[in-house]
Formats: structure tokens, sequence, C-alpha cells
């Protein structure tokens, strides 16, 4: 019996040590192709649920903005399309990819359109605003370009509301201090 249960307890110390990251997931890129988030590990991650016909839309710049800056430091902005709030992004994946980059020029990686709250909430979004497993940054999407800061180690640092400017200093130095970590 003494030995069952060391086992178990060895069984159960190495599965939670197994926790789940967003390295677990794939999406696929507005191309339609698999786009593991693997891809991303060791990198800093910023990924923003965006629509193309929002008040936030304007974003864009200076996610761009932000995305050349540090992308040569190991950083890199996930854009991910969603529908959810007030029908801002209906346009298939190829209008958005050509909007996205005749518009805003955008050249940080881009995935198909996904739900990001309700019944059909796409695996990544269901781990990300999960409360039990997030405390601090969990919780329902509330609006388009909510954004999730992700260190190296693909765990969520933290979380950015929509009206929070991607260039603010809140998130730049959110940023920076995230990359300044990776290197040690």
């Amino acid at each position: 019996m003494k030995k069952i249960l060391v086992l178990m307890a060895l069984v159960g110390t190495s599965l939670m040590g197994a926790e789940k990251t967003v390295y677990d997931f794939t999406l696929n890129s507005i191309d339609g192709q698999p786009a593991p988030l693997s891809a991303y590990r060791g990198k800093v991650v910023l990924l923003v649920n965006v629509a193309s016909r929002c008040g936030f839309t304007p974003q864009y710049t200076a996610l761009e903005s932000i995305y050349e800056k540090y992308k040569d430091h190991g950083f890199v902005i996930v854009g991910i399309p969603a529908n959810n709030f007030g029908s801002q992004e209906p346009g298939s994946n190829q209008e958005i990819k050509m909007f996205c980059s005749a518009k805003y020029h955008v050249t940080f990686p881009m995935m198909a359109k996904v739900s990001v709250k309700g019944s059909d909430i796409t695996p990544l979004y269901r781990f990300l605003t999960d409360k039990s497993g997030h405390s601090q940054t969990g919780g329902e999407i509330g609006w388009n370009f909510t954004k999730f800061l992700v260190g190296p180690d693909g765990k969520v640092i933290a979380r950015f509301d929509s009206a929070i400017e991607p260039d603010s200093p809140q998130v730049t130095s959110a940023i920076e201090k995230a990359l300044s970590s990776a290197k040690t």
C-alpha cells in the first residue's frame, strides 16, 4: 500500500509540473494553415483580439509600431480576429488580411477569425479567460483589442483592456521588463 501511495504522489507531482501554457494551443493562420503557438516559445508575445470596424481599430497603428520596435529583441504580436462584439469583424479571413495590410500595413502574424467568448469560444481563449487558472488576468473578454502579454515560458504575465493603447507606457514597460527578464 505504501508503494502505491508513493507512486500516486510521484505521478501527481509530474502531472502538476506539466502546467498548461499558451504553447499548448494551435490556431489557424489567416491563410488557413495550422499555426502552433509553440512556434513562439522563448519569445515575449502579445495576443490581441482584433476587429476591423471597431472604435479601437486604429490601435493597429500602435500595434505595428511596437512590433517593429521590439521584434528584433524577441517580441511578437499575434492578431486574433473575432466577431463577438457588435459584429465588428464581419469579413472573411481574406478580407481581414487585405484590410490590415492595405489600411494599417500590418506585418505581425494574423490568425484566422475565432470566437473569444460564448458557447463557441476557442480553446485558447477558454484557457486565457479561466479565472481559476489565471486569477490576475482571467475573466471574460469585454471588447475588441484586449491584450494578453505572455512571457517566454508561455505563461500570461499581464492583461490590458481595450482602452489601453498598445504603445502606452504601461504596456511598453511591461514588454521591456519581460524582454529583459528573458535575457537573464
